[in-house]
């Protein structure tokens, strides 16, 4: 047998014992070997939000802005962590000044252009309204959430 014959004899044959040690999928002998994960039997109702967006607030700043947005029917934990609950009180919030998105909690262009109108109004923000949150946009929304200490 030449050697690039024996050679390619050798790497078909590793594949295929490959495949038949792991099975196509990936799972194995080793695997069918162990047991079965149980699953945990305690039961929890709490989940991490599916996205934390500070728009470059601080913990202790979004804290103090979770307690303005209770008033929005925000019912979650003052974690500091401005979460998809917490971004849906947002919204609300914010369909008073404009936003006609729907309330779901995502950050979107529609979310922060809405955003940037309150914050130009009354928090400093002198960029455009243009629903990209740059540096300015976090800078307003800094203060803003630091002036929602009065709600906690």
């Amino acid at each position: 047998m030449r050697p690039r014959a024996l050679t390619k004899t050798l790497v078909v044959t590793t594949a295929v014992l490959g495949l038949t040690a792991t099975g196509v999928g990936g799972a194995g002998l080793a695997a069918a070997a162990e047991p079965a994960a149980q699953p945990s039997t305690a039961a929890t109702t709490e989940y991490a939000p599916l996205a934390v967006v500070n728009l470059g607030a601080t913990i202790s700043e979004a804290q103090k802005l979770q307690c303005f947005l209770e008033r929005w029917e925000y019912e979650g934990p003052k974690d500091g962590l401005l979460g998809t609950e917490s971004w849906k009180a947002m919204q609300r919030y914010l369909r008073r000044h404009g936003y006609e998105g729907k309330i779901d909690g995502i950050v979107g262009t529609g979310t922060v252009t809405a955003l940037q109108g309150v914050l130009k109004r009354a928090w400093g923000y002198d960029g455009p309204i243009d629903g990209i949150p740059g540096d300015k946009t976090k800078a307003a929304f800094r203060r803003f959430a630091a002036d929602s200490w009065v709600y906690c």
